[in-house]
């Protein structure tokens, strides 16, 4: 009985042993990178995991599993973290890998669109506005108060169901992102012209714009977040709303308009 219980735990000595062995003669280091969910904490499963500078040899399987992990083996190094997950923000983040034996473990938070919380925390969210800005800037939230203090274009749209024109008075979407260091102007060319918003409602309902839709000096239309209608405040329930002005129906104006969001469709 005593041998048995001896072998077991020579064994388990062994299992444990053998891939810091590994990474000790392949000079790589063994990581857990592990995606949680900023508001509950719950593990996420299926995020896009992406390195930079890339693994050598690449592995097949770069999304995090149902517990919310990836195990990778990485040369030690500085490397760029980057995560995605359709419902949740980008996630950007660097990370140091060290010369060790001994697993490392990496936690990235990520989150949601206010709206994803609409049903727990109704009044924070609607009053509210979240933008994020991808590797561009970290998220920034405004208040209502935040955009009327901004300088203000009016904007009138042809309301299919009643037939006549609506006047809206608010931000240039383009005024709000360029502050956070988004490229516009004559910063928005080559690459960067592959750059998208998406506007969600607190409804879940979204849409998506190139940026240079969003830009004026690239684009005749307007794109803004409104927060008054006909000279009245649209509501403190749900102050916001996306307009733009060029689409002959108005299926993306937002209503209840609660986060805007930068990707790239590369």
């Amino acid at each position: 009985m005593h041998s048995r219980k001896l072998v077991c735990g020579v064994l388990c000595l062994l299992l444990f042993a053998i891939p810091a062995l590994r990474s000790a003669q392949t000079g790589v280091s063994h990581i857990v990178i592990t995606a949680e969910d900023d508001y509950s904490g719950k593990p996420v499963w299926n995020a896009q995991i992406q390195l930079t500078p890339a693994p050598n040899p690449l592995p097949k399987n770069m999304e995090t599993n149902e517990q919310g992990t990836l195990a990778l083996n990485l040369k030690p190094g500085t490397y760029r973290l980057n995560a995605t997950r359709v419902g949740y923000f980008d996630f950007v983040k660097q990370i140091e890998v060290k010369p060790s034996a001994e697993p490392q473990n990496f936690v990235i938070r990520l989150k949601q669109p206010a709206s994803a919380h609409i049903r727990e925390s109704v009044a924070p969210i609607r009053h509210t506005l979240r933008v994020s800005a991808g590797s561009y800037h970290q998220d920034v939230s405004y208040t209502l108060a935040d955009l009327k203090s901004m300088p203000h274009t009016s904007v009138t749209i042809h309301s299919p169901h009643s037939d006549t024109g609506e006047t809206y008075s608010g931000v240039r979407l383009a005024d709000i992102l360029r502050p956070l260091g988004v490229p516009l102007d004559k910063d928005l060319r080559s690459q960067t012209l592959t750059l998208c918003v998406i506007a969600t409602g607190s409804d879940g309902y979204r849409v998506a714009l190139s940026l240079a839709e969003v830009d004026p000096a690239f684009h005749p239309g307007e794109v803004i977040v409104a927060d008054s209608y006909g000279g009245e405040t649209l509501g403190a329930d749900a102050p916001f709303r996306l307009i733009v002005s060029e689409d002959k129906r108005p299926a993306r104006s937002v209503k209840n308009l609660v986060s805007i969001e930068l990707k790239s469709v590369k």
